[in-house]
């Protein structure tokens, strides 16, 4: 009806309308109440269904922004929506003119915020609650903090004179302005600075409207049409010019210096300078500028140019320190180690190194800010001419002014000491940030860059000497080892070289090459003839040199792993690590529980410890107040079908809250018990007190027959009645007094309890079923047989006449009254005690055996470990800091349908059958929770609820959102548990009983719980293109309908696109941000839709879509999750206790992002899943826990970390989103956090599910993805401004734990090529002989190890050390070595060794050239076979061609290198080296399903070949002229082979000319006109490298007739195939002659080949370098043709082995079995068989 009025004449038809309208929602509140959408709180009228609104913080917290008179008066006719009352929200939406939407959004954020801040003091009373000033001055200071602190660094005041003279309604409208400032700013909610601007200068406007008596609209939102709009006025003008600059970005292809992006923006409001742009907004100011072709403003304070030296600029410090300690060792080492007046005086060369380095340093900093603002750069250029004043230094090292040297050499270090300390030193560091003294501000700035970031990044000093004193073991060990033994640790990942060649074995080497005599060279060397053999020098110290400056990471691996391990121990992590530890100690679970777990609240009973007897009631309530959180965490294993329903029943524990007075304990710990406690009473021949005894030495077991004993009792006093019931009691009180006289074994024959209790047994088997008379009649007949027995068996002789002259039960008998009737149980507490006895009676498993299933006990095992961890108390429900579950969404799956989990791949493997292959025993449980266990696949499809819930359980087993959904929902449910169990009330007083524990079931429906377990937690999943799903009906948009249905506190936001025609064609597109629910007939109801300037998505994807949607959220935290995790209920029961750990102390700032520990669950799928996992695991515990406690390093890695929602969203969100350059965004938000003085924490008692890539393909496109976003990190300001600001120790360990952990993988490749093509250098130019020769004339036996050196394999030993500590700390030792070996003989160094090339490669060529990108890797399982043309072209330019470099250093080497162990002793010197090309060629092969198998094969090559004679392409193209030339110097190093390899061939003998002539060539010496073409021919030798180009060109030019086209020459097809044949008969004949005639050999002619192929290389490369050049002289076609050969050959090279190992099926069998478990391995090979039987079949 609105819709209508909206288009009805508004004085006719409209007007009746809207009065009907009015009617209806007065007359009909509560019902209006119900209809109109809200989200948590109906804030728009009354609900009775929602609690939410009766909470007295809740009434208190809408009473506060009620409007009152003292605000200005808002006109007669402004509406007001809903049913409410108005508040300051509408002065501020009229003024102002934000949307409605927002007002409602933000309104209701503000309300649940001040509540729940009202509820951490107390819970205001009364019928009209009130609000604390405190509650509200604490949301007011942490909202407005990161605005105060801007003002402060520009030096302006405030809006408010101070917090004393601003009242509660003052700050309530700046809370409010800012919220809605924030949650309409869109794209600019990035620039958190441009919001504080805006802020600053609304709130002076607010201030003076609240000072009239009448409401008017803000100037500065005013529109040209007269209407106020806060969003076109403010946000869009900046949004459009972001929108323009982003457009210049092409595609993230563009430089980054080429546009400006959101930090640009935020940072020109870092200067006083952004007050130019006035207010109202001056439109023609610089800022707001939109590019133009040749005009366009500069960057801010920072420009990401794409160059290596980022590196150094960054980290100088850390450069120059090795350097400069290099030197000083080298310089003690030439020195023979005495260190004396001469050394010392050597030693001050280390000052002009110091200067040159720190002035190179200070040069990058004016070159690398080309492009920014002027002032920037004029900044720049100033520090480095005042830093270039105060270090000039006299150089001159002579004796007259030596002194003079010292004394201004100990001046300059005085200074710099005295400022490193009050920049550097915590306590010093403090003093210097509360210094705003001019002088003392320049002074630092001179060092040190000052930014609105980066203050006081500095730790307590405690922190401080922590982390320092790591850093002085890792030094320590580092200097001593590359002084006395460097091990030339080439790290290969899994494998490492390891040449014994240190800095003091290399200095007498080193001086007998430098004065060696003249050497003879096997070439013309060009280089070292004149200058003492310089290359030589610098082939044996380069790979020194590079290990040196990457081997501190090793030594930084092995610390960070002993010290996890230690601080993991510590932390009590491991101690329950099997089932049976956690049979063990059960007993002491419930009082961990109860102490860490459970709220005051709940603690229902008083506690007294003081008597035995006091005591064991203390257990009982502690059992009876875990039992209801035991016996759920059980219902949602059994929900999530990894145990049974018999398994349920073993594990699920009495509530402990009947008359029994003993604990009742999991039936699975006293499973069996009583049968063995009954073998010892058979066995018995000893006393009573020694048969307790041996009873009690199993604990559990005496547990078992006290409960059995005392249910029997009151299972028999409730049966019967009358004359029955005094024989039981005569009975129990007889067997009682015999017990206290110790002479049981006398009154009761042992021997006869089996009867008794088999008797016994079938009574309960009876009392279990459903009543009905004939049952009644068999239970009455069990238990006078059972009376017989007892009389007849069991009683002593004395006893039994007793009993038996016993006249009114003999009475009794005779009249046949005794027993004739029972009552059959009743009573909720009698039936459970009979269905537990029964099962104690009956089951005889082992508890070993329960659970079965490995996850169900690996969650049990961790669970109950963690209780025993230190963790904060938990608070009450409603006391607890409200948070909210965040997860962004893209296209993924959200549910599988039935028809994907039936598709069959090529090898007839369907998903469905995959999981069942995979999950055995969770798919037994499904069938039998469903009802269906002897149902077959297809029956299920036949019913729809059963096919719902097979779709269901498949996508609880991927990678799906409604996986993440479900797991996140279950803090709902735990809140909901835990909310119930305390038993609020909705009164003004919390009234708890204090006697009854209240039962648990039926507590989800429970109104009051539910509305608190909503008013502290919400999620939202931000699914994007939602939307554009609906309109186009695909299946996501209905399973995501779906998931809304199923989960009603479940949010989603998404963008919303209406498009409309313009007059003049153009199709204008407006976006709306919208957030939905399931309504109450399962339909998406519409709660808030906020318009948008325009398209969201300026940068990257995913941040774009949490921007959008952040604003939907509440709560002071925010738990970023993403749709491939997971939760369990288990863990969620610990959310209280983990956001208690913001309020904890952790050093000097409180915790604003709190790190918690995953657990990877894709890791059963493959053994690459696995190693993934364990690599994964690794890092995300012990890892992380060394970053964030002693390092004080840990970053955001992604998620699930949880953040301080208002600390974030005040200062730029949860992540960054410039395009390219944030392409890892996640991390960002941790470099972000610590520049703000944030703190980031982990905690380990806590945990989160994960998937992760499971197929080689998916990981490498992940492992590309991170290694391309490392190395956007390097260029990026945030780790430049790290770099420079945290001190030098805890720089190191940001600098090893982000981009230098890539940096030091590409440095070990490095290290491979530095070593190969020195030693190929040696061995080209004959100097590794010759040398070698005079060496053993000198007899030097330390140069003859230099150039003989050893290499020791080791397999995994610096990389697995964290990982098998890990395993140690958790599994054990054993489990650790055997799941070692395990995944050694899985392969795992030949994976780790191919990753090392992944990232190595992604990282390498992102700084280089760019093109980082998101790789969407799939997520899903991987069970079909990847194509070999697939792999060959993902992993040609990034493994393949460089493996075949390397081979062929290799080959080269072992062909003209010297050793005296030959070819043997070469092969184990290289032996990693050709590990690692084995690995690079051949892991996609050996790791691809179905790699080995024939008819595969056969298919891959036929799909192979048709790609490369019809489809294959050249790949690589570079942008940037600079990228260019960096590529051609590259390039360049493959013409060495060529120079090297023709001076070794036996056609040129000794000569090493370069010339086509040759002086020495004598025309006439043999004097005969015949000989002398010979001799001409023999000479070309001499000429050997200048003749190689020419055949080169010869070669190029037949591969050029061989491969020309007839179709492009139909007239001449003979003569050309006439001309192709000659000149292959010419070839052939020329060869012969050659080989026939000259000294050219045939191991020449393949000699020449290993010379040409690089040089070809190195040719096609520059073509494809230059392409534009190249085809445009008409020479692409050839190239591509080239190309296209070296392909062929590269790929018959890799293909050959792969086709002789598919002969052997068994190599295919043992790919399975090494891929995939062993169960789906069997069901892979029954599939094949099938396969091919259906095949014949058809045939």
């Amino acid at each position: 009806m609105e819709a209508l009025s909206k288009d009805a004449d508004p004085d006719g038809v409209g007007r009746l309308i809207m009065d009907e309208l009015r009617r209806i929602k007065k007359s009909e509140a509560t019902l209006s109440g119900e209809l109109i959408p809200y989200n948590i709180v109906p804030l728009e009228a009354p609900s009775l269904t929602n609690a939410i609104g009766f909470f007295p913080e809740v009434r208190g917290a809408i009473s506060a922004v009620k409007y009152t008179e003292q605000f200005p008066r808002l006109p007669a006719d402004f509406e007001i929506s809903g049913q409410r009352d108005m508040d300051m929200f509408d002065l501020l939406e009229f003024v102002f003119g934000f949307q409605k939407d927002n007002i409602r959004n933000q309104r209701e954020n503000v309300i649940l915020s001040i509540a729940n801040a009202q509820s951490r003091f107390d819970i205001p009373v009364g019928a009209d609650p009130k609000l604390d000033e405190k509650a509200i001055t604490v949301v007011f200071l942490k909202v407005l903090d990161n605005y105060i602190k801007w003002c402060r660094y520009l030096r302006i005041r405030v809006v408010w004179n101070s917090l004393e003279a601003i009242n509660r309604d003052r700050k309530l409208f700046l809370i409010s302005l800012y919220f809605l400032i924030w949650g309409e700013a869109a794209n600019v909610r990035f620039l958190p600075e441009c919001i504080c601007y805006i802020f600053h200068r609304m709130a002076r406007e607010l201030d003076a409207i609240l000072d009239h008596g009448e409401a008017n609209p803000a100037a500065s939102c005013i529109c040209e049409n007269g209407s106020v709009s806060f969003l076109e006025q403010i946000i869009r003008p900046i949004y459009d010019t972001m929108a323009a600059e982003a457009a210049e970005n092409n595609n993230g292809k563009a430089a980054h210096s080429a546009w400006r992006n959101y930090d640009d923006f935020n940072e020109y409001f870092w200067s006083p300078a952004c007050f130019e742009l006035s207010w109202p907004l001056k439109k023609d100011s610089t800022f707001l500028m939109k590019p133009k072709k040749r005009k366009r403003t500069g960057k801010s304070t920072f420009v990401e140019h794409r160059t290596f030296l980022h590196l150094y600029r960054s980290f100088h410090r850390m450069w120059i320190f090795l350097v400069v300690m290099f030197q000083a060792l080298t310089i003690i080492a030439f020195n023979k180690g005495n260190i004396n007046l001469n050394t010392f005086k050597t030693m001050l060369s280390i000052g002009p190194t110091f200067a040159i380095m720190n002035f190179f340093e200070s040069c990058l900093d004016v070159l690398l800010m080309f492009g920014a603002y002027t002032t920037a750069r004029a900044m720049a250029i100033s520090r480095l001419v005042i830093r270039k004043v105060l270090e000039e230094r006299n150089k001159n090292n002579s004796a007259q002014y030596f002194r003079i040297y010292i004394l201004v050499l100990g001046v300059y270090a005085a200074l710099r000491l005295v400022l490193a300390m009050f920049l550097k030193l915590p306590a010093c560091r403090a003093l210097s940030e509360m210094s705003d003294q001019s002088f003392f501000q320049f002074f630092k700035w001179i060092y040190q860059e000052r930014y609105f970031v980066g203050c006081g990044l500095y730790e307590s000093t405690s922190d401080y000497i922590r982390y320092v004193l790591y850093w002085l073991v890792i030094f320590g060990c580092k200097f001593t080892f590359a002084y006395f033994l460097q091990a030339s640790h080439t790290s290969i990942c899994s494998l490492k070289e390891i040449s014994f060649s240190s800095i003091k074995p290399l200095v007498q080497p080193t001086n007998i090459i430098l004065h060696l005599p003249s050497l003879e060279y096997s070439w013309h060397d060009l280089v070292s003839k004149k200058n003492n053999n310089f290359l030589t020098v610098a082939s044996l110290w380069a790979p020194v040199v590079a290990i040196y400056l990457m081997d501190i990471h090793i030594w930084y691996t092995l610390l960070s792993a002993i010290v996890g391990g230690v601080m993991g121990a510590r932390a009590r992590l491991g101690e329950i690590r099997s089932v049976e530890m956690v049979h063990k100690r059960f007993e002491s679970f419930p009082e961990a529980f109860v102490k860490n777990l459970v709220s005051s609240q709940s603690k229902r009973m008083p506690i007294n410890r003081q008597s035995s007897q006091a005591s064991q009631d203390n257990d009982k309530i502690y059992a009876a107040l875990f039992a209801p959180f035991w016996n759920e965490i059980i219902k949602s294993l059994r929900e999530e079908d990894y145990i049974s329903n018999r398994e349920m029943d073993l594990l699920s524990m009495a509530s402990n809250t009947g008359s029994l007075r003993l604990v009742q304990w999991p039936l699975f710990l006293l499973s069996s018990k009583i049968l063995l406690a009954i073998d010892l009473a058979l066995d018995c021949k000893d006393t009573q007190a020694d048969l307790w005894s041996r009873i009690c030495r199993d604990e559990y077991m005496a547990y078992a027959v006290q409960e059995c004993y005392y249910s029997i009792e009151k299972i028999l006093h409730s049966l019967v009645d009358g004359e029955g019931r005094l024989w039981v009691e005569r009975i129990f009180r007889e067997i009682n007094s015999s017990m206290l006289d110790g002479s049981l074994v006398i009154t009761l024959s042992l021997k006869k309890l089996p009867v008794v209790l088999q008797k016994f047994t079938a009574l309960t088997g009876l009392l279990i079923r459903t009543e009905t008379p004939e049952l009644a009649i068999g239970a009455a007949n069990a238990v006078y047989a059972l009376y017989e027995d007892v009389m007849h068996y069991l009683l002593s002789s004395d006893l039994r006449e007793q009993l038996d002259t016993w006249n009114i039960l003999a009475r009794a008998r005779n009249e046949g009254r005794l027993f004739s009737r029972i009552e059959w149980p009743k009573d909720p507490e009698i039936v459970d005690q009979v269905k537990r006895l029964h099962l104690l009676l009956t089951v005889k498993d082992s508890a070993a055996n329960i659970p079965k299933n490995l996850e169900a006990r690996r969650r049990l095992e961790f669970f109950t470990n963690s209780l025993f961890m230190d963790m904060p108390p938990a608070k009450p429900v409603s006391e607890m800091m409200p948070f909210c579950v965040f997860t962004p969404y893209y296209s993924e799956t959200v549910l599988y349908s039935s028809s994907e989990l039936r598709v069959e791949n090529e090898d007839g493997i369907s998903i469905l059958f995959y999981l069942q292959k995979i999950f055995p025993d969770e798919w037994e449980n499904f069938l039998e929770r469903i009802g269906r266990a002897d149902t077959g696949d297809s029956d299920l499809q036949e019913n729809s609820s059963d096919s719902l819930e097979l779709r269901f359980w498949a996508s609880y087993r991927g990678q799906t959102l409604s996986r993440t959904v479900r797991g996140m929902m279950y803090y709902r449910r735990a809140l909901m548990l835990q909310s119930y169990l305390e038993r609020r009330s909705l009164g003004a007083e919390d009234d708890y009983s204090q006697t009854i524990l209240p039962a648990t079931q039926g507590f989800e429906l429970s109104r009051e719980a539910r509305a608190q377990a909503d008013l502290k937690f919400t999620y939202v999943v931000s699914c994007q293109i939602y939307g554009q799903q609906k309109q186009q009906k695909a299946p996501e948009a209905a399973d995501i309908a779906l998931l809304l249905q199923m989960n009603e506190a479940l949010r989603v936001a998404f963008i919303h696109v209406e498009e409309s025609s313009a007059g003049d064609g153009m199709v204008s597109k407006e976006y709306y941000s919208k957030l939905v629910k399931a309504d109450v007939h399962g339909k998406d109801q519409e709660i808030y839709s906020i318009k948008l300037p325009g398209d969201p998505k300026l940068g990257e994807g995913k941040p774009e879509n949490q921007n959008h949607a952040v604003v939907f959220t509440r709560g002071e935290a925010v738990q970023t999750i993403d749709m491939n995790q997971d939760n369990y209920l288990e863990e969620a029961m610990k959310i209280r206790n983990l956001l208690e750990e913001f309020r904890g102390k952790h050093g000097l700032r409180p915790p604003t992002i709190l790190g918690v520990r995953e657990h990877v669950f894709t890791g059963s799928v493959s053994s690459l899943a696995w190693f993934m996992s364990n690599q994964e695991t690794s890092f995300v515990t012990l890892g992380q826990r060394v970053l964030a406690y002693p390092l004080k390093v840990r970053m955001h890695y992604g998620h699930p970390d949880i953040f301080d929602r208002i600390f974030h969203i005040s200062r730029g969100g949860i992540s960054k989103a410039s395009r390219v350059i944030n392409i890892s965004e996640d991390i960002y938000a941790g470099f972000n956090t610590t520049l703000r003085q944030g703190n980031i924490t982990h905690h380990e008692y806590i945990q989160v599910g994960k998937g992760r890539d499971v197929g080689l393909n998916q990981i490498a496109l992940f492992e590309g993805k991170v290694a391309g976003g490392n190395g956007e990190q390097v260029l990026s300001r945030d780790v430049y401004r790290l770099g420079q600001l945290l001190d030098f120790f805890r720089m190191l360990s940001f600098y090893f734990t982000t981009v230098g952990y890539y940096v030091c993988t590409m440095m070990t490749v490095l290290t491979v090529y530095v070593f190969l093509y020195g030693r190929n250098y040696l061995a080209f130019s004959g100097l590794d002989r010759g040398i070698s020769r005079e060496a053993k004339v000198l007899g030097n036996t330390a140069l003859d190890a230099v150039l003989n050196a050893q290499f020791l394999v080791q397999i995994g030993i610096f990389t697995a050390v964290p990982m098998i500590m890990g395993f140690i700390l958790e599994s054990g030792l054993l489990k650790a070595i055997f799941s070692f070996i395990t995944m050694q003989l899985q392969l795992c160094s030949v994976f780790f060794t191919f990753s090392l090339g992944t990232r190595t490669h992604y990282f390498g060529r992102t700084i280089l050239h760019g093109g980082a990108k998101y790789r969407a890797t799939g997520r899903g399982f991987v069970v079909r076979h990847i194509k070999f043309a697939d792999n060959y072209r993902l992993y040609s330019r990034s493994h393949f061609v460089k493996a075949l470099e390397v081979a062929l250093l290799l080959i080269v080497y072992i062909s003209y290198g010297y050793s005296k162990g030959g070819a043997v002793s070469f092969v184990l010197l290289t032996l990693s080296s050709w590990f690692l090309v084995i690995s690079w060629l051949f892991a996609p092969y050996i790791f691809n399903p179905s790699g080995f198998e024939w008819q595969k094969t056969v298919e891959d090559f036929d799909d192979w070949t048709n790609w490369l004679l019809y489809k294959g392409g050249v790949g690589m193209h570079i942008q940037t002229l600079r990228g260019r030339i960096l590529e051609t110097l590259l390039s360049l190093r493959f013409l060495v082979f060529q120079y090297g390899i023709v001076y070794k061939l036996h056609l040129t003998g000794k000569d090493t000319s370069l010339a086509l002539i040759d002086e020495k060539v004598h025309f006439f010496q043999y004097g005969a006109e015949c000989r002398y073409c010979f001799m001409l021919i023999v000479d070309f030798g001499k000429w050997i490298y200048g003749f190689s180009w020419i055949v080169l060109v010869g070669f190029v030019m037949i591969f050029k007739v061989f491969t020309f086209s007839p179709k492009k020459s139909t007239n001449f097809h003979l003569m050309f195939r006439f001309i192709q044949g000659v000149t292959a008969l010419g070839l052939v004949a020329a060869l012969c002659l050659v080989v026939a005639f000259t000294d050219l050999s045939i191991p020449d002619l393949f000699a020449c080949i290993l010379a040409f192929i690089p040089t070809g290389w190195a040719i096609l490369c520059l073509a494809i370098t230059w392409k534009g050049i190249v085809r445009s002289l008409g020479l692409w076609d050839s190239v591509r043709e080239f190309a296209r050969m070296y392909d062929a050959g590269m790929g018959v090279l890799i293909f050959a082995p792969i086709a002789v190992l598919s002969w052997f099926p068994f190599i295919s069998t043992f790919q399975s079995r090494l891929l995939f478990n062993q169960a789906f391995s069997r069901g892979l090979e029954i599939s094949i068989i099938l396969a091919g039987n259906k095949a014949n079949v058809q045939a």
